[in-house]
């Protein structure tokens, strides 16, 4: 009977795994299918708690940073930054009137939504700039007066 609520429980915490936006519980489920093995070869409640912890604890402690360190941007793990990573810091000109509200810049042949960081700046038609952060498909821009990065 044990080895049933064991199951049980680790299977609504890979449930509850899905509604979670980190990778933690399911570590709790392992830990949970583990002492159900336990209770199913008959060891003792005690036992069973233990497996439970032991295997949950070594789960974070041996999984966890392995997801955490693939988890992180390019940028910040040191990596070469690709796809949109890469976008931001390139070099842009202004296609249509960049404001607060709207724009078009033209990033290596492409042309982005562009927004200016500041909502009193707008950047005009053949300006040079440079892209600080992406939101979504829209670029937010300022001059191209920042050193290279």
């Amino acid at each position: 009977m044990e080895a049933v609520i064991w199951v049980v429980l680790a299977i609504a915490l890979v449930i509850g795994e899905a509604f979670t936006a980190t990778i933690l519980v399911i570590f709790f489920a392992a830990g949970a299918a583990a002492a159900a093995v336990a209770a199913a070869f008959g060891a003792p409640l005690l036992l069973q708690v233990v497996v439970f912890a032991v295997v949950s604890g070594l789960s974070v402690a041996a999984v966890r940073p392995i997801v955490t360190r693939h988890a992180r941007s390019a940028i910040e793990s040191g990596d070469t930054p690709f796809g949109i990573e890469a976008m931001e810091g390139s070099r842009g000109t202004v296609v249509d009137e960049v404001s607060g509200v709207s724009g078009m810049i033209k990033i290596d042949g492409e042309l982005w939504q562009a927004r200016s960081c500041d909502d009193k700046e707008s950047f005009q038609p053949g300006e040079r700039v440079r892209v600080v952060k992406l939101r979504g498909t829209t670029a937010m821009v300022w001059h191209d007066d920042l050193p290279d990065v």
